[in-house]
């Protein structure tokens, strides 16, 4: 069997393409993997097309794919099955989760992605949170331990850094995170958990655990650990928990905190300035993560916070500029629209 494997966005290593990939090659398949969503002009024809998608602002470029392969098994959280049928001829589209396709990954295919010298995995599935805006309760169910960290760590010879994609690493039973913290910890090992750890939840003993690990960016160089303030109403709860993981000594400078904005209706700029604030106070490092992708404003304010422009340019002063930038850029597109 010939098989084509697209990655259609996302900058890490794709768990559900390797697994996919996996499986062909110990079938004795070819798999040819890009993340070229076209078809190329003297490329030939598939016995099975896969294509995974998992933002919901890359539907241009899944859109794209699906004209060129209208026959491909598609997932990830970017897809939504309904909005396939009719675009491009898309109409036999299959939607499918990993899972679904293969069950928890097991045999991955690292040769997909050469430069990548980490261990991607889940040591659990799931999240005690149910949050409107998020697909994990429905996809990934109850909270459940699902490898070790040995199961997980590519083995003798592969740097000991592991690249953990758990959505709540401490919902699993405890007796399992202390055997997972206890194996990052004796193995000497540098965890990144850029899906972030729960912090409105935390209690003493997790972030005990958490100062006892060597918990890193998803570059493996700073000192890092991610969490999430979604909502202004949680704000007691999760400097509560901040505060837990610096008794703990994990400073507030070593937290990374994503903020949703663009979805709740009753959202005010007052409001996200008040936990950009409150976080910038305690030297928390926010990092915005736009749910309406139409809003340039709140765009350009991601790009203002995450590249640390707010330490030196006030945002009145930026945003003027980013503003003319629009102007013209919308002026081209009318020209080129018209032309």
């Amino acid at each position: 069997m010939h098989v084509r494997i697209t990655h259609i966005d996302g900058k890490l290593p794709n768990l559900a393409l390797m697994a996919i990939s996996g499986i062909h090659r110990s079938r004795g398949d070819s798999v040819y993997f890009t993340r070229d969503v076209d078809r190329g002009l003297f490329e030939e024809d598939y016995d099975r097309v896969y294509g995974s998608c998992i933002f919901r602002f890359s539907q241009f470029r899944l859109q794209r794919f699906m004209k060129n392969f209208p026959d491909a098994v598609v997932g990830g959280t970017g897809v939504q099955p309904p909005n396939l049928i009719g675009i491009g001829g898309a109409s036999n589209a299959t939607a499918i989760t990993v899972e679904s396709a293969v069950g928890e990954p097991q045999m991955l295919d690292y040769s997909l992605y050469p430069d990548y010298l980490a261990s991607l995995g889940f040591t659990q599935r799931g999240c005690r949170l149910s949050c409107k805006f998020c697909v994990v309760p429905q996809k990934e169910g109850r909270n459940r331990s699902v490898k070790s960290i040995s199961e997980i760590w590519r083995g003798p010879g592969h740097p000991k850094r592991l690249h953990l994609l758990d959505n709540d690493f401490f919902g699993q039973p405890r007796e399992q995170w202390r055997h997972r913290i206890r194996e990052i910890r004796e193995g000497g090992f540098r965890v990144c958990l850029n899906q972030g750890i729960n912090v409105r939840l935390i209690d003493e003993e997790a972030a005990e655990a958490l100062s006892s690990i060597e918990y890193r960016d998803d570059q493996f160089q700073k000192r890092t650990l991610y969490t999430a303030w979604d909502n202004l109403h949680d704000e007691t709860i999760f400097f509560r928990g901040i505060g837990r993981l610096n008794r703990a000594g994990i400073p507030s400078r070593h937290i990374m905190a994503y903020m949703l904005i663009g979805f709740d209706p009753a959202e005010t700029w007052d409001r996200i300035w008040h936990r950009f604030h409150r976080m910038v106070e305690r030297e928390i490092r926010p990092y915005p993560m736009v749910y309406d992708r139409s809003r340039t404003d709140l765009l350009c304010f991601q790009r203002w916070v995450i590249r640390g422009l707010y330490r030196r340019v006030p945002w009145n002063e930026y945003r003027r500029a980013t503003k003319s930038a629009e102007s013209v850029a919308a002026w081209e597109r009318a020209a080129k629209a018209a032309a």
